[in-house]
């Protein structure tokens, strides 16, 4: 019987707009999705901010908080703004609107903050603002850029939440303040990471998009070449990578700390980081060196693993202290102080950058609210595009309603030139009729308009020096009529009113640019190895140490009761540990890691992460040139190098496919020399042999499943391969089962010879064999 959700259950027959539960939850969601993208989390690519930034600069300029002429108004409590804010406009919680508040007035949040605070609103350290009794606020200069034409007819306003009052769909923006100042923000289904630019580049890429809106993107980029953080810091991206990033819309951009080196006394020195990678605080990096000097034991581990060991070591060989000497003077000054006067001062450089957030990357994704209202990723040249084309049209409508106003005025003062042309003959009218409006209309055809004004005149503004006045003013309203009416009438006008705009905006405001672009490599911090003999000793329980020297005695070793002896390995300290797992991945890990003295060693799983279901079926140790045959019992092999199965990862890597029951077999080393000469010895189960050219293999550093290495028949598999030079030497048993091993040479080797892929032939003398080995 089918199982009918409540969701899918039909709505009644009778009620034409009921809806089944799914259809109202799907609506409802939707609804909500769309209120977070659009009225809370994303920018608007028209003026850049999101609702309640763009609520919160109109509400304090209608408090009078704006910077007017030289001097800016009196800052009030910020809870006097937040209780404006959301007793008009933004009926959520106060915390979120004094949040937003504080961070438009943090300059090292904000490129260009466009509130001026006073008070404490929070560090680059993470320390939170003071409550909103406490701090004050007022609108910062630039604030102007964003408010200065809102009564002038240039964007549509709506409704507040209840309908009592209105606020603007956008702000008149005379600069692009989406890329200025960026954004953050979460919706759903979709985030935004918007990085701030510097004014003049911006000002510059629009002005150049406007005189040629088939700009190159290489002629763009050079204009506005990428990023310009708050704090400062090194822009480290190639240009190729900025510009892919700002041609997609998504990308991520490397940064680093900046610095400088100061010399003390007696040859000391100490280095001083001056700015900091944008996200980054100081307090943050002091707290990263501190957990690597001071490691703490991972959760189910009983002691520190060995790359904590060697990230420890490694900075303390370089970094005796460190100290945050950040005051008012200076925003950022962290001090670190050498181990002694002797460390390379690039050695300690680049063990912070590799280990801290000196040096890390930050994400770009443009998507914001489009011109058309949507939620779109976007380019910066469709940033800039939209953002044009919405400054023109604001530009326009700024237009349109100053015409109207100037065509208003020369209305009403054509109409008092006329009066005081007949001034008696309407001072006549006005005393003797008992309807002086209509008679006024009716004698010098005057409009509605006028004939209210001349009722409403002065009698001081009748004299003759006002005439004069009129007539000046008449003249300066018609130029500015000519003006208005060719910048809408004229696109060229248009846009050289933008440009001059921009321009003059770009002067004022406009700054240095504080973070360095300079590519420069990713920082990696090289740990010192002494290149010296070693012999890896693996147990068969996988406990591995690596012991001084290649006089080893394997007979001389000790391990914990119910272990033995797996393998010895002559290698150097600088050589890999390989270990096979039985599913056909490798792990890798640094002779260096391994523990030495006299102990049992470590477990390799500490070392490895294991995965899951599968064991470990063999280890090997050589340098990264040596070459070997892999294979598994399915007959199938491949040459590969101890450098191609080294990886990064501890969880290894696949290398060798297997199918089905298949098992991998011992790595088999392959002779140095030359590959010609060298033959390859297949053994299989069921005791035939076959022995050819090692060079009929190929080397596949990528790994992969190989090529056939016999031909097995039915219930056969391989069992054993080798590869030598000259002779070659069997194990198995004989009859009793007692131990046997046959050396071939020659001719008695010869007849084993074939090609690759073929059946090979018996081995006599053997009751079962076991392998074959390079004598």
């Amino acid at each position: 019987m089918t199982q009918t959700s409540i969701f899918d259950a039909p709505p009644p027959q009778d009620d034409p707009d009921a809806l089944t539960l799914g259809h109202y939850a799907e609506r409802a969601y939707l609804e909500y999705a769309l209120s977070v993208v659009k009225g809370r989390a994303l920018p608007d690519v028209c003026d850049g901010q999101k609702p309640v930034q763009r609520r919160i600069l109109y509400s304090m300029e209608r408090m009078g908080l704006a910077f007017t002429g030289t001097a800016g108004a009196k800052p009030v409590k910020g809870a006097r703004v937040v209780g404006d804010v959301l007793g008009r406009f933004h009926p959520h919680g106060d915390q979120s609107v004094y949040d937003a508040l504080v961070r438009m007035a943090q300059d090292f949040s904000q490129r260009y903050p466009l509130i001026d605070g006073q008070g404490n609103f929070g560090s680059r350290d993470g320390d939170g603002a003071a409550a909103m009794r406490y701090t004050e606020a007022r609108l910062a200069p630039i604030a102007r850029l964003l408010l200065d034409e809102i009564d002038e007819g240039t964007v549509d306003f709506q409704a507040n939440y209840d309908g009592s009052t209105q606020e603007p769909r956008q702000l008149p923006a005379r600069l692009p303040f989406v890329l200025l100042n960026g954004a953050s923000g979460i919706a759903v289904g979709m985030a935004t990471e918007v990085p701030s630019h510097n004014l003049r580049e911006v000002a510059a890429a629009a002005v150049a998009l406007l005189r040629d809106d088939k700009l190159s993107d290489e002629a763009l980029f050079t204009i506005l070449p990428g990023p310009d953080y708050p704090g400062g810091g090194q822009l480290i991206s190639s240009a190729d990578d900025i510009r892919a990033a700002y041609q997609t819309g998504r990308g991520s951009m490397k940064l680093r700390a900046r610095w400088k080196i100061e010399d003390l006394a007696r040859g000391q020195w100490q280095l001083v980081v001056t700015e900091l990678p944008h996200g980054c605080s100081s307090q943050k990096v002091l707290e990263e060196i501190e957990e690597l000097s001071n490691p703490k034991i991972k959760t189910g581990k009983k002691a520190l693993s060995a790359d904590q060991l060697q990230l420890k070591a490694s900075l303390l060989a370089v970094l005796d202290c460190v100290r945050d000497e950040s005051s008012k003077d200076a925003a950022v000054r962290l001090v670190f102080e050498p181990k002694s006067r002797t460390v390379e001062q690039q050695d300690l450089i680049s063990t912070l950058l590799a280990h801290t957030s000196l040096e890390t990357s930050a994400s770009i994704n443009l998507t914001m609210i489009g011109a058309d209202g949507r939620p779109t990723l976007k380019s910066v040249r469709q940033i800039l595009s939209e953002w044009l084309g919405y400054r023109q049209q604001t530009v326009q409508r700024r237009t349109q309603h100053r015409l109207a106003k100037v065509l208003d005025r020369i209305h009403v003062l054509e109409g008092r030139q006329l009066v005081l042309l007949n001034i008696d003959e309407v001072i006549r009218i006005i005393r003797n009729a008992d309807e002086p409006k209509p008679a006024l209309i009716a004698r010098f055809n005057l409009s509605d308009r006028q004939a209210e004004d001349i009722l409403e005149i002065r009698l001081r503004q009748l004299a003759r020096l006002e005439a004069i006045k009129i007539e000046q003013e008449l003249k300066g309203l018609r130029e500015e009529q000519s003006k208005l009416e060719d910048i809408l009438g004229n696109p060229g006008s248009l846009k050289r009113t933008v440009i001059r705009e921009i321009e003059a905006d770009a002067k004022q405001f406009g700054d240095e640019r504080r973070t360095l672009i300079q590519e420069e490599k990713k920082a990696t911090s090289e740990v010192r190895i002494v290149d010296e003999a070693v012999t890896v000793v693996v147990s068969a329980k996988g406990w591995v140490r690596a012991l001084k020297g290649h006089d080893i005695e394997a007979a001389a070793l000790a391990f914990k009761s119910g272990d033995q002896l797996y393998g010895t390995f002559q290698c150097r300290s600088i050589d890999p540990l390989i270990v096979f797992g039985s599913n056909g991945r490798v792990y890798s890990v640094p002779i260096s890691l391994l523990p030495g003295g006299r102990g049992d060693g470590q477990p390799i799983t500490s070392l490895i992460e294991l995965e899951a279901g599968s064991q470990i079926a063999h280890y090997f140790a050589a340098n990264a040139e040596t070459r070997l045959v892999l294979a598994g019992t399915g007959g199938f092999g491949l040459i590969a190098k101890v450098g191609d199965l080294v990886g990064r990862q501890k969880a290894g890597k696949t290398f060798l496919s297997l199918e089905g029951e298949e098992k991998i077999l011992p790595p088999a080393p392959v002779p140095t020399g030359e590959v010609l000469g060298v033959q390859l010895a297949c053994l299989t189960l069921n005791g035939r042999l076959l022995t050819y050219a090692l060079d009929e293999l190929k080397h596949q550093p990528k790994g992969g499943r190989g090529l056939t290495l016999i031909d097995l028949e039915a219930k056969d598999a391989l069992l054993s391969v080798a590869a030598f030079t000259q002779a070659l030497q069997v194990l198995g048993t004989g009859r009793g089962a007692k131990p046997k091993e046959e050396l071939l040479k020659g001719v008695g080797l010869a007849a084993y010879a074939g090609k690759r892929a073929r059946k090979g032939k018996q081995v006599e003398a053997f009751q079962k064999v076991l392998r074959v080995l390079t004598p």
